[in-house]
C-alpha cells in the first residue's frame, strides 16, 4: 500500500486528507509540526509528502527544502497562501505542485496520484503487478491491491463499499446473488441497516461503470433472484 505523509497543523484539513486518501487506498500518516515532520520524512518510507506552509516550528518553506535535499519524493504544498511570490518560492525549493486553500479534496487526490506516476515513470519503479491482483473485464479493471477502478481507461472513484461490492461481485462472475446475500457479504451480518442499501449501492456503481445505467451491461438484474456480473 503507498504511504503518504501529511504534515498540516489545521486538524480539520489534516483529517479531511486524510480521510480521502484513505478512501483511495493511501496509507496515511498525520503530522502537525514541522520539526516533528522532517523528522518523520527523513526517516520513514514514503511516497508523498504534504505539507502546509504555515506551521508551528520549522515553517514549510524550509520543510521542503530540507526533504528535498534528502529525498526523491513528490512534494505537495497546500496552503493559504495565494501570493505568486510564495508559489516561485516553493516550487524553487523543490515542490511539484502548489494546491491553495480552499481546496478540492478530490483534486487534491488526483494531482497526487499524477505526481505518483511521474515520479515511478521516471525513476523506473514501475513493475507489473500480478494477474491475480487485478480483474480485466470487458474495459474495465479493478486493482484490489490500491482499491482503484478504471472503466475504458478513465480511472472512477467508488467509495469503500461501492468498491467492496463492485470488486466482489467481478471475482465471481455470472453468479446471482440475492440482496439477503450481498448485504451478509459486503455489510456483514451483525450490520444495522436496512437491506435497501443493496439496491441504492448497486445503482450508485451502475451510474459509474455502465454506459447506460438504465440498460446495464455489466450488473444485470435477475428478476425475482438477485443481481448478477455478467462477462
Amino acid at each position: 500500500m503507498t504511504r503518504i505523509l501529511i504534515i498540516e497543523d489545521e486538524t480539520t484539513i489534516a483529517q479531511l486528507e486524510r480521510d480521502y486518501f484513505e478512501l483511495n487506498g493511501f496509507a496515511v500518516e498525520l503530522c502537525h509540526t514541522g520539526d516533528a515532520g522532517l523528522q518523520l520524512a527523513l526517516q520513514g518510507e514514503y511516497s508523498l509528502v504534504i505539507v502546509d506552509l504555515q506551521l508551528p516550528g520549522m515553517d514549510g518553506f524550509e520543510l521542503c527544502r530540507r526533504i528535498r535535499e534528502a529525498k526523491e519524493v513528490p512534494i505537495l504544498i497546500v496552503s493559504a497562501k495565494k501570493e505568486e511570490i510564495d508559489k516561485i518560492r516553493a516550487f524553487k525549493l523543490g515542490a511539484d505542485d502548489y494546491v491553495t486553500k480552499p481546496f478540492s479534496p478530490s483534486e487534491l487526490v488526483a494531482r497526487a496520484k499524477a505526481h505518483l506516476t511521474r515520479y515511478e515513470r521516471l525513476l523506473g519503479k514501475q513493475e507489473p503487478r500480478p494477474k491475480n491482483e487485478e480483474i480485466h473485464i470487458r474495459g474495465i479493471v479493478i486493482d484490489k491491491a490500491s482499491r482503484r477502478v478504471f472503466v475504458r481507461n478513465k480511472e472512477v472513484l467508488l467509495p469503500a463499499r461501492e468498491f467492496d461490492l463492485l470488486e466482489f461481485m467481478a471475482s465471481r462472475p455470472n453468479r446471482v446473488f440475492s440482496k439477503e446475500d450481498l448485504f451478509e457479504r459486503i455489510w456483514g451480518m451483525d450490520s444495522n441497516g436496512d437491506i435497501a442499501t443493496v439496491t441504492v449501492h448497486i445503482r450508485r456503481v451502475r451510474e459509474k461503470i455502465e454506459i447506460d445505467p438504465s440498460n446495464p451491461q455489466y450488473i444485470e438484474t435477475v428478476w425475482g433472484a438477485g443481481y448478477r456480473f455478467t462477462v
